[in-house]
């Protein structure tokens, strides 16, 4: 397996500077916001395509690291009821396209969005109970008139390309477990899988283990991110899970995002590369940091040391005595 970071991590630092710290690190890969929620601070697409002496000086100064890419991440709401709002999270989806095409990048990692509740909406409406029987009606009409038709387009588009999108599973959106995220596949193609991110799936109940080997199952894990979650015992079983008290106010939540390492143990992170093996998924683990309690730098050096501990890092074993 090879060990990468989102570098939106360090979002306040010029590319190189980033870029540097990655090496001092000892990682393999970076993975490159593109726009939208991830922000542009290290990779502008439009500027980019437009000049061909900026995107040469952008290719080597990640090649001559001896860096890859392994993903652009554009993570937005191409569904919102906003035009507005809709349509640049769009071209910005398209423009990194683009630019994975030219830089042979073969990974964008994105969210599905979510629709309104009608043509006429201002916000979008993430169901997620079947009864009354009107979010079931309005669950149905979203996914027929609005994920359907836009997805299917964009992972043709991209499949033509050699682009895999990864679907990161996350609420609020449409796409926010296995079954959503294999509802899109099965609609729109092979094109479509997971940006495999745990923390999200940690604090609504799921399985990660059983979760990787239903993805696996169906090849449909294209990238994995790490990043924890820890669940307040006392908060949780007061509220339960679906919590909308402010992410910054951690003692009143029911559950926060953390450091790999903080919310679940080593066995917990070894199960899970275990799992990501078993599944057929032997490629990059991407550090995200979103820890509330540590500082960027602690953060990023205690991530990077805990997985350097427990990630496989060599080839399986392919032939033992009972062979």
């Amino acid at each position: 397996m090879k060990l990468g970071v989102f570098t939106v991590l360090f979002a306040n630092e010029q590319l190189e500077t980033a870029l540097d710290r990655v090496v001092d690190a000892g990682l393999d890969c970076v993975e490159i916001g593109t726009g939208n929620y991830p922000g542009d601070a290290h990779c502008r697409p439009a500027e980019l395509l437009a000049d061909a002496s900026a995107l040469a000086a952008f290719r080597g100064s990640i090649e001559s690291r001896g860096l890859e890419i392994s993903a652009f991440s554009c993570h937005g709401n191409p569904l919102h009821p906003r035009q507005e709002v809709a349509a640049s999270s769009h071209e910005t989806f398209l423009r990194t396209v683009e630019l994975a095409g030219r830089l042979g990048v073969e990974r964008i990692n994105l969210f599905s969005g979510c629709p309104g509740d009608s043509d006429s909406a201002d916000y979008p409406n993430w169901v997620t109970c079947a009864w009354p029987t009107d979010y079931a009606d309005l669950l149905e009409w979203q996914w027929r008139e609005k994920v359907i038709p836009y997805w299917k387009e964009q992972a043709a588009m991209a499949g033509e390309a050699g682009i895999r999108l990864g679907f990161e599973m996350h609420p609020g959106f449409v796409v926010y477990n296995p079954r959503t995220l294999l509802r899109l596949r099965e609609a729109c193609g092979e094109a479509v899988g997971a940006n495999l991110d745990p923390s999200h799936l940690f604090w609504q109940g799921i399985d990660i283990e059983t979760a990787i080997a239903e993805l696996g199952r169906h090849d449909a894990i294209f990238h994995v991110h790490a990043k924890d979650t820890a669940i307040n015992p006392r908060n949780a079983a007061l509220n339960g899970v679906l919590d909308t008290v402010p992410l910054g106010n951690v003692a009143d939540r029911s559950w926060v995002f953390r450091t790999v390492g903080y919310g679940h143990g080593e066995l917990d992170w070894r199960q899970i590369l275990s799992a990501l093996r078993l599944a057929g998924y032997d490629d990059v683990i991407s550090i995200e940091h979103e820890d509330a309690l540590l500082s960027i730098d602690e953060g990023f050096e205690k991530g990077v040391a805990f997985l350097r501990s427990v990630m496989p890092t060599q080839p399986p074993l392919t032939e033992a005595w009972w062979t």
